[in-house]
């Protein structure tokens, strides 16, 4: 073998091992990249350079404020509000309390911007609630876990602002743009889904639907809504950058919080940022440790060497497409999200670019295969953690999640093969 050779199987070889032998995903990073440098004969004191410089971005700095954000806005008691909310607006409809989780996820995905927080959050309230008027606990988790994925899509998303810095510097406002449909089509389609088996197994209605009752609501959420106007609506604007608009919305959601909602008081303020630097570590040692890797993928010239494997299996874009897919889906079976943006996106996004399809709409399609990943044996987080809440045997809510499977995959192939689902907003908005 090579040295060539050599330093890809120990990096590619090496990570895949490492990963399967349960080692956290920033070590493996770490380790392989190291191992593959000595092969190469690289200069290991590259590697610290190599880490401060990725993690040294402007752009990056949104992201501890996103998930800061996220973090008070989802301890400060508006997970009720919003439930409230989108019960007043679709309870009504045939298997009511399936419809309120789905959209209450919209809605707290925009603030959160995470799935787990998603599930946690809301699951601990709704999946009880469910079972009580009547739903199975397994297909009220299988919902709650599978329309958590609709905050990854919506705004504002930490994860977009990592795919974006990765994919070298896109505009966040328009992947922020290109989020908000394709949030919705995986919402429409999870409502057919819940539909189709609330009409079946005779689930309940809720009360009809009052004008004044949702109006109500409205003016209770809107404090917690706001919060997604400001970062939205500032960067799309050109009023502040991603990083800016992030820290102001910071300090907004500790006002809310603490004093608008009184979900928290300081001493629960400073629980909860213990609780961000510990998520934080993990993301930033992350994506310290993946610059190095991604740097050993450059040097070795892997993602040429894939393109070209690749597109010699076959020269049909919609095969390549589908291909794209299956990698993406594999690896989140494997790897949580945020390592499969930052190792994936420089090996397959050329070759997206180079059938067509525009590296905005490929984020999303990133972004949704990661969601479906996260539900995923047998590495799934959020599968673990809706598991955990409804006290449920995974296998049991993996059987009750397979219809959702279903249609989030009809939603990953429109996304795939309809670009205008993803790029009609940011098109008509960003002109």
């Amino acid at each position: 073998m090579s040295p060539e050779n050599l330093a890809i199987f120990a990096l590619l070889g090496g990570f895949l091992i490492l990963v399967l032998l349960r080692f956290p995903i920033a070590y493996a990073v770490a380790i392989a990249s190291v191992i593959c440098m000595t092969i190469k004969g690289q200069n290991l004191q590259a590697i610290g350079k190599l880490m401060v410089g990725g993690i040294s971005s402007f752009s990056l700095m949104a992201v501890p404020f996103f998930i800061t954000m996220g973090c008070l806005m989802g301890s400060g008691g508006i997970s009720e509000k919003l439930i409230d909310l989108a019960n007043s607006l679709v309870g009504w409809m045939t298997g009511g309390m399936a419809m309120v989780n789905i959209v209450a996820s919209y809605f707290f995905g925009g603030i959160s911007g995470s799935a787990a927080a998603d599930t946690a959050s809301l699951g601990s309230i709704l999946i009880p609630m469910m079972e009580d008027q009547g739903y199975d606990r397994d297909f009220s988790t299988a919902v709650t876990i599978t329309s958590s994925c609709e905050g990854l899509l919506v705004p504002p998303s930490h994860n977009m602002v990592i795919y974006a810095t990765t994919a070298g510097s896109l505009s966040v406002g328009s992947l922020f743009l290109a989020g908000y449909v394709p949030g919705a089509l995986l919402a429409g389609s999870l409502m057919i889904g819940s539909y189709i088996i609330s009409k079946k197994r005779k689930y309940p209605k809720g009360e009809k639907f009052h004008l004044g009752k949702f109006l109500k609501q409205l003016s209770v959420s809107i404090w917690a809504l706001a919060a997604i106007i400001i970062v939205v609506v500032g960067v799309i604007g050109g009023v502040f950058t991603a990083t800016e608009s992030a820290a102001i919305a910071v300090i907004y959601s500790l006002i809310v919080s603490v004093f608008i909602y009184k979900g928290l008081n300081w001493k629960g303020v400073w629980r909860v940022l213990g609780d961000c630097v510990d998520t934080l570590s993990i993301v930033l040692i992350l994506i310290a440790t993946s610059a190095v890797f991604g740097n050993c993928l450059t040097l070795l010239h892997v993602p040429d060497m894939a393109a070209k494997a690749i597109t010699g299996f076959s020269s049909n874009p919609i095969v390549i497409a589908l291909l794209l897919n299956l990698i993406l889906l594999v690896l989140g079976c494997i790897m949580d999200m945020a390592p499969i943006i930052l190792i994936a996106t420089p090996i397959l996004l050329p070759i997206a670019v180079s059938i067509g399809i525009d590296p905005i709409q490929f984020g999303i399609m990133v972004i949704l295969n990661c969601g479906i990943g996260l539900l995923t044996p047998p590495v799934g987080s959020v599968l673990f953690i809706g598991s955990a809440v409804a006290k449920l045997p995974m296998e049991k809510v993996v059987k009750a999640t397979l219809p959702f499977y279903l249609c989030m995959i009809i939603s990953l192939l429109l996304i795939t093969f309809i670009p205008g689902i993803s790029l009609w907003l940011p098109h008509l908005i960003m002109k």
